[in-house]
């Protein structure tokens, strides 16, 4: 649907070709994604490879022989001098759920989402879905078949182990071990397409009457396909305003990425691209295509920095132009951005997003998108979203009567997010 979308927006049969080679790059990423599946059983130190299960033992079998492990390291732990049992202690059988338990010493039952940046995702029905620093995970005893991404060495799925730094994944009769800096990302190696997706909707209102009628509504929308090895993040923002009956802003921005991870902080993007329209910056359709690099700088419990980039190409149509000007234009384009998260409490956290771009004068020379955003959770599923925006174009295009867009535009938005 997205490539259907974009394909009627374009009207352009050269970036339509563009555009089909930019997807079929990432068809074919994926498919590489795929064929590693099939992969040999051994581990390769120089590629990232997936361990297959060839032992033929059914989910239910591989639970009984991390069951049976289960029980081996708790005897290991009573017959230890001196051991004094706690409470905290004794961990839960997974029947059905996933279980973890933070270092405090609390357990939770529910489902695992996904690790990612750090993150462990958690879906409980006593805490909702909740996002847990990875730093304050003490253990964790999978129901479910966990398909985690070691750093430099392997994907490797099965019932997942984890005892302070000691990681254990069971496959089949054999266990694999690694300390817990070692992992990368991972996620439930599920047969439901369902089960790797992940987003959030926040919807904003603003109506007021008076000397002025005037509204406001604004939208944004964040989509998730996430794997132990790749992300795919769609991202929404629309405002339409009216002052009076009469229309004064009308704009929509879709974004999609599709990163890679190679190690712990370094991830390639074979795709991202941007499609934007905005009615009253003299704009129907500007389209952005392109490929990058990208690296974690900071990834701590609380902040998070990472930096991407790389080349790409722009497709604009105006909606209008002067006498004797193209209605459209192409431009080649270096695009570099930054995202930074900071958690500033237990419910407040702060997100600043900022994407740059420089292209050729008709499409703006230099422009950036800046989002500056506060979320502020009232329930697991459920948040007070404060958002600042500002958007800015060095060389706005003039319209047919000669007038020219402002370079710069604002918003600020108060909202209710919703996750799922």
């Amino acid at each position: 649907m997205h490539l259907i979308f974009i394909m009627k927006c374009m009207e352009s049969y050269s970036l339509f070709r563009y555009f089909l080679l930019a997807w079929l790059i990432t068809l074919s990423l994926a498919a590489d994604e795929a064929m590693d599946n099939n992969s040999s059983d051994i581990v390769d130190p120089d590629a990232l490879v997936k361990v297959e299960d060839n032992s033929g033992l059914t989910e239910d079998e591989i639970r009984q022989v991390a069951k049976k492990l289960d029980k081996q390291e708790k005897k290991k732990s009573i017959n230890k001098p001196a051991h004094k049992v706690r409470w905290e202690d004794l961990s839960p059988t997974p029947i059905k759920y996933d279980w973890v338990q933070t270092t405090s010493g609390e357990w939770f039952k529910g489902e695992i989402k996904g690790l990612y940046d750090n993150k462990l995702e958690f879906d409980s029905d006593e805490i909702g879905l909740y996002f847990f620093d990875f730093d304050d995970i003490k253990r964790i005893k999978s129901y479910h078949i966990i398909s985690v991404n070691i750093e430099n060495l392997a994907s490797i799925a099965g019932i997942l182990r984890l005892n302070g730094n000691k990681l254990t994944i069971v496959q089949g009769e054999q266990k694999y071990e690694f300390s817990k800096d070692k992992v990368v990302s991972f996620a439930p190696d599920a047969e439901l397409e369902k089960n790797f997706w992940s987003g959030k909707i926040t919807l904003n209102l603003d109506i007021r009457s008076g000397n002025s009628n005037q509204s406001d509504y604004a939208a944004q929308a964040n989509l998730k396909r996430r794997t132990a090895m790749s992300n795919l993040s769609f991202d929404y923002l629309g405002r339409i305003s009216s002052k009076d009956n009469e229309e004064i802003a009308n704009d929509h921005r879709l974004n999609q990425k599709y990163d890679r991870y190679l190690t712990r902080s370094f991830f390639w993007t074979p795709l991202f691209s941007e499609y934007y329209t905005d009615k009253y910056k003299n704009i129907t359709a500007q389209i952005t295509l392109g490929s990058g690099i990208g690296y974690t700088i900071l990834d701590t419990k609380k902040t998070f920095w990472s930096f991407s980039g790389g080349p790409a190409v722009i497709y604009t149509r105006y909606s209008t132009v002067k006498e004797g000007e193209k209605s459209d234009d192409y431009s080649p384009a270096i695009e570099l951005s930054t995202k930074f998260e900071q958690e500033l409490n237990a419910i407040t956290d702060f997100t600043y997003d900022y994407k740059l771009t420089f292209s050729n004068k008709k499409a703006g020379v230099y422009k950036h998108h800046m989002i500056f955003k506060f979320e502020n959770e009232l329930l697991s599923w459920l948040d007070i979203d404060i958002t600042a925006i500002w958007d800015y174009v060095a060389h706005p295009q003039a319209e047919s009567d000669g007038a020219i867009p402002q370079k710069n535009d604002y918003q600020l938005l108060f909202g209710l997010g919703i996750e799922f």
